[in-house]
This record gives C-alpha cells, sequence and structure tokens, in this order.
C-alpha cells in the first residue's frame, strides 16, 4: 500500500531501536523539546506492549507468575515458529490482540496529529520484516484453519493500514549488541541479537531516517536527535522559538 498524502496533517517523528538503544529516554526528551521550543506536541507508544501486560499480570496474586510465563511463551519464539508452521490458535488470538490494541493506539494518535499536535513515537509499526519487532506475528501464507488464516489476514490488513502513514522522520537509535545486553541483561540475548540484526533494514515506506549511534554518551544522542528533528520541522514550516 503506498503511503498516506496529508500534508494538513502535523509532523510525525518516530524513535525506533532495539531494546536498550534508549526509545523511550530519547522519545521523552525529544516530546519535552518540541513542546518547550515549537509548538503543542504528544508522545504515542506504537509497541506491542506485551512487556507493560507481562508486568501488570506478574502482579495479580497467587496466578500472576504463571499467567506470565505462559503468555511469555505463547509471544517469545512467533519469528521463528511463523517460518514453520501456524501457531495455535490461542497463540494466534494473544498475537492480534496486541495488534488490535497497537491499532487503538494509532488511531488515537492520528486524532492528536489531525488536530495540530507534533507527534514523538517510541517504536513504529513496520511491514519490511515481518515476524521481526513491531512487524506482524502472522503469516498470511502459512498452513492453517480458517479462523488462522482469518486472523492472520485481520493482523495484516490493520499493518498495511498503519505503515501507509509515513512518518516525517524516523530516528534509528543504532546500538551493539554488548552495550545493549548490559543496559537490559533481563532480555534474552539471542532476541537482543535479532533485534539488533533487523534494525538497519526497516525502510518505514521510505520515510526520511536520521541514523544515531545509541551507545555514545547521551548527551551526544540527544544532540544528533534533535539536530535531525529541527531540520524536518524547519523543512515543514516550524520556527524555533527565541
Amino acid at each position: 500500500m503506498m503511503p498516506h498524502q496529508h500534508p494538513g496533517l502535523a509532523p510525525l517523528i518516530a524513535v525506533i531501536g532495539c531494546d536498550g538503544s534508549g526509545k523511550s529516554t530519547v522519545s521523552e526528551a525529544l516530546l519535552t523539546w518540541v513542546q518547550q521550543w515549537y509548538s503543542p506536541a504528544a508522545a504515542a507508544h506504537l509497541g506491542k506492549q506485551s512487556g507493560n501486560i507481562g508486568r501488570s499480570i506478574a502482579r495479580l496474586p497467587l496466578v500472576g507468575k504463571l499467567l506470565e510465563r505462559l503468555i511469555a511463551r505463547k509471544t517469545d519464539n512467533v519469528r521463528a515458529q511463523r517460518e514453520r508452521s501456524a501457531p495455535g490458535l490461542f497463540t494466534a488470538m494473544v498475537i492480534v490482540m496486541f495488534s488490535l490494541r497497537r491499532l487503538r493506539r494509532f488511531k488515537r494518535m492520528l486524532a492528536l496529529r489531525r488536530q495540530g499536535l507534533i507527534i514523538v513515537t517510541d517504536r513504529y509499526p513496520q511491514l519490511d520484516l515481518p515476524g521481526a519487532y513491531d512487524g506482524t506475528g502472522l503469516s498470511v501464507r502459512a498452513s492453517g484453519n480458517a479462523v488462522l488464516r482469518w486472523l492472520a489476514r485481520r493482523e495484516r490488513a490493520a499493518y498495511e493500514w498503519m505503515t501507509s502513514y509515513r512518518p516525517d522522520l524516523v530516528i534509528r537509535l543504532n546500538i551493539d549488541l554488548d552495550t545493549a545486553h548490559a543496559r537490559k541483561p533481563d532480555h534474552r540475548y539471542e532476541l537482543l541479537r535479532d533485534k539488533i540484526a533487523a534494525t538497519p533494514l526497516l525502510k518505514f515506506n521510505g520515510a526520511p531516517i536520521a541514523e544515531v549511534d545509541a551507545a555514545r554518551p547521551l548527551a551526544d544522542v540527544l544532540a544528533a536527535a534533535k539536530a535531525a528533528v529541527a531540520a524536518t520541522l524547519a523543512a515543514r514550516g516550524y520556527v524555533q522559538r527565541t
């Protein structure tokens, strides 16, 4: 699907990168900076947020830890599983549930853009690498029963619609594996490795991408990100306040 051309929409800045690259820190700092120096702005988290849900479930009495482990098992290895065969129905329903939650957040973000707010997102959906992070979890080509195929088609359609809205700028935070694992020691090494390998392959429908070395000191990372955002906003006619 071709990107939507909506010149009337406020700018959208997406911050992406592997876990441990500093997405949340950078996106929060950019939001505050844009609000202070340019125009009203809003934040949006466009990841699947399974980690947040898992942590909330883990706090439930008695069954919390068991349910947390169950969801983790069902969502952790989707990429490898989709290459072999269709997942089970429960796994597919969990995957689609997270995708539909992401779709609702995307629609709320789009409504804020239409109101004129500059948007800074933590993560952004992608279709360059189905099965990789922030991509689809089900394959429309995998074998399976009619319900599984319908779920896969519904998820694919949602991602096609979301990714048709191309960001004005993508801040890509690049990180090496050792640094990412040092920052996120509770994350599985091989999953971080796969995300780092996938990150440079994401094109986001041809959006302009600013490459930032996220292993550098935070001040340097923020300076590079702000410079890229400033250039993008200037091109859209925004003037920095004095």
